[in-house]
C-alpha cells in the first residue's frame, strides 16, 4: 500500500481511470458483436448503422490512447471486410 498522501491520490486516480478504460473497450466488443449479429442477419441498414458508430468509436478510443491506434485499425479493417462481404 502507498505510504505518501500523493502515492495513495495516484492509486486512487490509477484505480479510476483503469475502471474507465476497461469500460470503454468492453463497450467496443459489444459494438463489434452486435455488428457481426446484424451482418449474418442480413439487416443492411442496422448493419451501416453499427458499422459508423462502430469506427467512430474505435477511432475515438485510439485518439484517447485507450487502445493503441493500429489495434483501432485492424479492428476497423475487420468489421468493413464483414460488412463489405454482405453487400
Amino acid at each position: 500500500m502507498a505510504n505518501h498522501k500523493s502515492a495513495e491520490k495516484r492509486a486512487k486516480q490509477t484505480k479510476k481511470k483503469t475502471s474507465r478504460n476497461i469500460s470503454a473497450v468492453s463497450k467496443l466488443k459489444t459494438s463489434m458483436k452486435k455488428l457481426r449479429s446484424s451482418v449474418t442477419g442480413e439487416s443492411k441498414e442496422k448493419a451501416a448503422e453499427l458499422l459508423k458508430s462502430t469506427t467512430a468509436y474505435a477511432m475515438r478510443l485510439a485518439s484517447k490512447k485507450i487502445i493503441h491506434k493500429n489495434n483501432a485499425a485492424r479492428k476497423i479493417s475487420s468489421i468493413s471486410k464483414l460488412y463489405n462481404k454482405m453487400k
